[in-house]
């Protein structure tokens, strides 16, 4: 007892002096070599002489993290185990061997090869079942996710040996597979909805989102697209300039994408260029609760110069800059330095109470306790937080977030808690994976493409009925009540699911969008643009 008394004691005067010390550096800047040596001078006293051994990088760690929580929700300390993995979403590649896989019945399959990716290269196909790496046995061993990536990743040019069970084949296949860069996309979907609207979905800003965005307009404007439905929900954010860049091609030059400004980071104005490719036709910018940070940079530019319609539900409210700042031992600090100002004015970031992140991100919740995500009317803004955009003079509202022209309400129509376990408990996913890879060659052969495969593939009664079953086996008990309230849902969430596994994840929005009720909101005003003309720009 005396032990943890004293070890909280240290920790204690350590955090105390540790915020002591960096408020007087931070406010003043005065006696700073003074302070720095106190703080060595500390490490080495708790080091040299506490009673007990003491790990004083945990020590320096945890001391760092309490403080950061104490600021804001976004100030973060980041282990240098946890950099490179924290980078690789927004750097757009990681190096490996390039495949998607799930580990079914404690064996790891391989669900597609990444295209153009090592794994495809030396002739790896979906439905493989890896039994070895580097001459390991890795089948019926309890094999977890993260297992995999550490076996399977690796530096570029370096090499893997894996031993392969193909089914129709007797005999093992082995593998020599050179590690190389693999993209990690940031465009999930993009395709015509009908013979002039184009359907572009973003999961993230990442540095080669722009390029796929360009690429995917080329491809779409080919098809004959005159207008567009930019789909930015779920989009938690990323990289500030791929947001710049993406809103500049929607934008006439010269006018403010975004600003920051901080206590101590002056104004930087974020402008258009004349670089633009959707500068006309009609735009609506789908967005909700998951759209964050870059995500709102880019709809509240569109809002605020009056370029194209917003609809859905409020975005979530991240409007801080983080700059990253790098550690002596590898590890880093995201520091906020300032906050993000859409061109009228607004302040994306919605309010906070001493970098309480628990609350902070129970803020769904709130929402849905409150009755926002289904009744806009729900949503109270002052007098104070109103602005009017640049060209239209149409209202809008600060104080966090990006509150759409058109709301669309969360649907829970479909949800039952009998459908929400089958997700939970990965039988879905689970289940087409045991359909796909005995039915591949099959399916692969009627139809041809997706057309084919969206026209006429259909969910009946016996697969769900199957699935139910194969639900029992991994303790779902059926729910009728639940099953029918959710039986259309399971059907359409098959149909995608069995798409993205024998074409690619664009064709699962294609199915899931197909009476989602923001899409259809969103076709809806742009046949009818006429009525709603008045909200934008001419």
């Amino acid at each position: 007892m005396k032990y943890l008394i004293k070890k909280t004691a240290a920790k204690a005067s350590f955090i105390l002096l540790f915020v002591v010390v960096t408020a007087t550096v931070a406010n003043a800047q005065l006696n700073s070599n003074l302070s720095i040596y106190k703080i060595v001078r500390f490490l080495q006293y708790v080091s040299a002489d506490y009673v007990d051994t003491v790990n004083v990088d945990n020590l320096v760690d945890e001391a760092i993290i309490d403080l950061l929580g104490n600021l804001d929700p976004h100030s973060v300390y980041i282990s240098k185990e946890d950099v490179k993995a924290m980078n690789e979403p927004l750097e757009g590649n990681f190096e490996g061997i390039g495949i998607e896989f799930n580990i079914m019945n404690d064996t790891l399959m391989v669900v597609n090869p990444i295209p153009g990716g090592p794994s495809e290269r030396v002739g790896i196909f979906a439905g493989d079942r890896i039994l070895e790496i580097d001459q390991k046995n890795v089948a019926g061993i309890g094999l977890k996710n993260s297992d995999v990536f550490k076996l399977l990743r690796g530096d570029k040019g370096t090499k893997v040996y894996i031993t392969v069970q193909r089914k129709g084949i007797s005999n093992t296949m082995d593998f020599e597979i050179t590690r190389d860069k693999i993209p990690i996309f940031s465009l999930d979907a993009a395709y015509m909805i009908d013979s002039k609207i184009g359907y572009i979905k973003l999961n993230r800003f990442a540095l080669t989102t722009e390029e796929e965005f360009l690429n995917a307009i080329d491809s779409l404007k080919k098809q004959n697209m005159k207008d567009l439905i930019l789909d930015l929900r779920g989009n938690g954010g990323g990289y500030l300039n791929a947001a710049v860049s993406l809103s500049d091609h929607f934008l006439e030059s010269d006018k403010i994408i975004v600003y920051t400004e901080g206590r101590t980071s002056p104004r930087n104005d974020f402008m258009s260029t004349s670089n633009g490719v959707f500068e006309k036709g009609k735009l609506v910018v789908l967005i909700d609760e998951g759209s964050a940070s870059a995500s709102e940079i880019l709809a509240g530019a569109i809002q605020d110069w009056d370029r194209g319609i917003v609809v859905g539900r409020r975005s979530f409210g991240k409007g801080l800059v983080q700059n990253q700042m790098p550690l002596p031992d590898g590890s880093m600090i995201r520091l906020t330095v300032a906050r993000y100002h859409t061109p009228t004015g607004r302040v994306i970031q919605k309010p906070y109470e001493n970098g309480d992140a628990k609350d902070y991100y129970r803020d769904f919740t709130n929402r849905m306790e409150n009755g926002e995500l289904f009744n806009a009317d729900s949503i109270n803004f002052p007098d104070s937080l109103k602005y009017y955009t640049l060209n239209k003079g149409k209202l809008v509202y600060g104080g966090g977030g990006i509150m759409p022209d058109f709301f669309v309400p969360f649907d829970t129509t479909f949800y039952s808690e009998y459908y929400g376990l089958l997700v939970r408990r990965d039988v879905l996913n689970q289940f087409v994976h045991k359909y796909v890879d005995t039915n591949r060659k099959k399916l692969l052969k009627s139809y041809q493409n997706f057309n084919q495969y969206f026209s006429n593939f259909v969910v009946d009664d016996k697969m769900v009925n199957d699935i139910v079953a194969f639900g029992e086996e991994k303790k779902v008990t059926l729910d009728e009540e639940g099953l029918n309230t959710s039986r259309e849902e399971i059907k359409k969430q098959i149909k995608a699911l069995i798409a993205r596994n024998i074409f690619t994840n664009g064709e699962y929005y294609q199915v899931v969008n197909t009476d989602n009720e923001a899409i259809l909101k969103a076709i809806e005003v742009i046949k009818q643009w006429p009525e709603y003309k008045y909200l934008v720009l001419d």
